[in-house]
Order: C-alpha cells, then structure tokens, then sequence
C-alpha cells in the first residue's frame, strides 16, 4: 500500500480502483498495461487566456485521480499539453484561431515569435492557478509548437496508408475509412451527414471529417504547403512521443468527447492499428448561477478574481470535491461561501486541536475512506467521512489526526499543512505581533477569565471583536484571528 503518510501498522489490502469507462458506459475495475505504471494523457489549456473556474474543473479532477493512483501504489506517468497554436473556436474547424484571437486582444503582431510570447504569459498563469489548487505537477508539460516534426510524420504515416485527402485549405481525414469512428460516445456521423449544411466547406466528404492541416500564410513548411497541424493531431503526436503508442487513461471534460477524442483515437488507431487508450474519464461541466459559462455572457471567473475576493484555491478545490466529478456542477457565491467556511472549521480544528498529536492508524475507519476514493473518486463520500471523523468521541486525538493526513493525501486541500503557517492562512496572529492596545484587552479578558468573571470575559471577547480581532480559546492557548 501506498500513501504519502508512513503508517506504523500494517494495512489491509486495498479494494480494487474502479473507473467509469467513457468507451464502455460501465465502471470497470482499473487494470493498467503495466502492473506499477500509469501512462496518463490529459487534455491541457489553450493558452491565450486565462483559464476560467469551469476549466479547472478538469485539473482537480485529474488531480484526484493521480493522488488516488498514487495511494494505490502507482508510479504516474502524466502528460498534459498545452496547445499553443491552431486551436479554432469550434472544435469542428471552424470559426477563429484562439491564438490568433489572444495575439490581437493583447496586441501583439501576428508572428510565430509573439505566439510563443503569448503562450508563455498564460503557460506562467495556469502554472499559478495549478499552485493555488495544490495540482501535483506533470511528469511532462509539454508545448505543441516542440512537436511539428511529430504531428507532420503522424500525417505522412496517415497519408501513406489511405485515411486522408487533400483540399485546397489542407489535408483531411476521411472518417468513412474507419469503421469505429463515433465509438466513443456512440456518435452517429450518418445523422451528421443527413442534416449537414454543404456551404461550410464544399471540399470536405463527410461533415465529420476533420483536419489534420490548414494552409496559411503563417506556420510551418511542410509537404502540403505553410501552414499548422490541425488541433486533433497535436494531442496524438504528443502522447505518442511521451506516452507511446498506448496508454491506459486519457481525459477531458465531456465536450471533448463528440469530436476531439473520437478524432484521436481515429488518427492513433489508424496509424498503429492498436487501440490507443484503454479507460476514457471526463469530467462533467461547471455552470455558473445555472447558467453555461460564456466569457461573452460575463461568467468566465478566473481563480484569480476569486483569490482577489478572499477565497482561496483550497476553498474552490473543496468547492469542487463536494461533488462527483461525472456530475453537473452549479457555482454560486453561496455555495462557495459556505465551502469557505466549512473549510476554515477545518483547518482551524486540525491545526489547533491536532497540532501536535500523534497516534497510529485506526484502518477500521480508514477501509470505508480508501472504499469510496477507490470507487470512481467518490469525493463526496470522503469528506462525508472526514467529517464523521472529526466528530467521533471514540476515535483519540492521534487517530483523527492521522486520518485527517490521509484523507488529505487524496483530497489535497490543505488539512497536512504545518500548523503554525495553517493558521496564519486562516489569519491568525501572534498575540506578540497585535498592537499593544490589543495586546491589553487580550491580557484582561484572560484575567477575566482567571477569576471565573465570564460576563467581563464576554464583554472583552465582544470589544476585541469590534476592532477587528477574535478570540478562540482552545487546548493549546488563546488564538487570535484578525478579521
């Protein structure tokens, strides 16, 4: 058993991780092609913006999974991608570049150079948020403008064996070349076909072909022309070149299913004649106020916006966990209050009342934990459980303390932390570092209460309060919170 906490007793063995499988429609239980390694492939930004709350959706979940693989024993080999060019606003190529978008919103000329320039702004921003939600890092964060000889050989080798053809805008796949395109979310492309509209682009067979490359003024030269690899293709070169040419999971949110993964998998089968990917997990959207987020409908809340307004990445991560991943999830002010302040009872409890305690672990109650992160990464559950855990009078101090560091192990929001630098998260102060006029009511009120004077104690308690500060007497002292 694997936990990033030692344990002084042995464990009993774990039940089985068990995964909904997108290609299957069924929770299976995880078998990966090596018996210690996970090859994982996750679906990364298109950096030419900030990322909004609904996105990062997706990295806490793949977060979780890895936290979970990695308590199971797993080494995790992880990839996340960033597309830095070529990504068009709808999946289905159309409508504008993203990049091209983010070179003239932020003023840029249209170069390959200030392409790099712009994504290394938003690469720095989502590395930010990534810190601020305790994402344990990729084993390889990789740029798709590094894989252009890649993604060309991957459509040569295409080319050669009869998927594709040429338009005067690119080169295509023809998905009527591969009979299982779709399988992934049974998409149906003859439905497509029926209800098509010709005039979006003449040149293509099928309205569910997809491009692996667009001709354009600016890009790369290759055998069809200038140009950039269609955005489809970046992803399969890249988990080839890091991954190989099968790996055991790859996700994304689920509107990544219709077109992009079933395009992947289309060009990765194709290419190897080996199934690409055995587990497909997507996370489900994020709507803010019942509503989808739309930048142009003012709801793309970036975390930063959020940690300006006094949340913290623990206090959204939380947010997120109190639902399953394969769920829609509603983001209100209220609902992120009240995660906030759950949140901070918490940490304010662990890192007060737990501070320096020490016990073994109590694996009766730990098996039901390990249970429900072992069942598709039932979140709610676990914090279901942590809360159980803090209010049970049977379990010692030293038992709820190593409990809570291994539900924080999966959970990652912040429950491990070193006590003292905890609480001054929460803002708690030093009595020696508050002025001195509060420094005097503190030094009265435990006078106060030295003489059993509750009233005057209640009094002090309510005047400290009205100039900023709370009082919280527990086990270990008196501490100070600045409001």
């Amino acid at each position: 058993m694997f936990s990033l906490f030692k344990k002084s007793t042995p464990a009993p063995e774990l039940p089985p991780v068990k995964l909904f499988n997108t290609l299957t429609k069924s929770k299976e239980v995880f078998e990966p092609l090596s018996p210690h390694e996970v090859t994982l492939y996750s679906c990364g930004p298109t950096v030419y913006d900030y990322v909004h709350i609904g996105n990062l959706r997706a990295y806490v979940f793949v977060d979780t999974l890895k936290r979970t693989l990695l308590y199971n024993g797993y080494y995790v080999n992880h990839t996340l991608n960033y597309t830095d060019f070529g990504h068009l606003t709808s999946d289905a190529d159309t409508g504008e570049d993203k990049m091209m978008k983010g070179l003239k919103r932020e003023g840029f000329d249209v170069s390959l150079e200030s392409m790099s320039l712009l994504a290394e702004k938003f690469i720095a921003a989502f590395t930010a948020d990534s810190d601020a939600l305790r994402l344990l890092p990729p084993t390889q964060a990789v740029r798709a403008s590094h894989f252009i000889k890649e993604q060309i050989q991957l459509i040569e080798t295409l080319e050669e064996k009869g998927y594709t053809y040429t338009t005067s805008d690119g080169v295509y796949f023809d998905v009527t070349k591969y009979q299982e395109y779709g399988k992934l979310g049974n998409i149906d492309i003859d439905a497509q076909k029926a209800g098509a509209r010709v005039e979006v682009n003449t040149e293509k067979r099928h309205p569910a072909d997809f491009a692996l490359w667009k001709n354009g003024e600016l890009g790369w030269e290759s055998s069809w022309g200038k140009g950039f690899p269609g955005w489809h293709i970046e992803c399969s070169a890249m988990a080839f070149a890091t991954l190989g040419k099968q790996i055991d999971i790859h996700t994304g949110g689920i509107d990544h299913i219709a077109i992009h993964h079933n395009a992947e998998i289309a060009q990765c089968e194709c290419a190897t004649g080996k199934e690409f990917s055995k587990y497909w997990l997507h996370n489900n959207f994020l709507n803010v106020e019942d509503e989808k987020i739309a930048k142009s409908d003012g709801n793309g809340i970036v975390l930063h916006e959020l940690i300006d307004q006094g949340y913290s990445g623990d206090d959204y991560r939380y947010f997120l966990l109190q639902s399953h991943y394969r769920t829609k999830t509603n983001f209100t002010y209220q609902a992120l209050d009240a995660s906030k302040q759950a949140l901070h009872r918490l940490k304010e409890y662990v890192f007060t009342e737990l501070a320096h305690v020490k016990g073994a672990a109590n694996h009766d109650r730990l098996a039901p934990i390990v249970a429900a992160i072992n069942d598709d990464l039932n979140t709610p559950q676990v914090i279901a459980e942590l809360h159980e855990i803090i209010k049970d009078p049977s379990l010692s101090p030293g038992e709820k303390k190593t409990l809570v560091l291994e539900i924080d192990s999966l959970l990652g929001i912040g429950l491990g932390d070193d006590p003292e630098a905890g609480l001054a998260s929460l803002g708690h102060v030093g009595i020696n570092n508050v002025p001195e006029e509060i420094q005097s009511l503190i030094a009265n009120r435990e006078a106060a209460r030295a003489a059993q004077n509750w009233a005057q104690a209640d009094t002090l308690r309510e005047a400290l309060k009205l100039k900023g500060y709370e009082i919280k007497d527990t086990a270990e002292g008196t501490h100070v919170t600045k409001l």
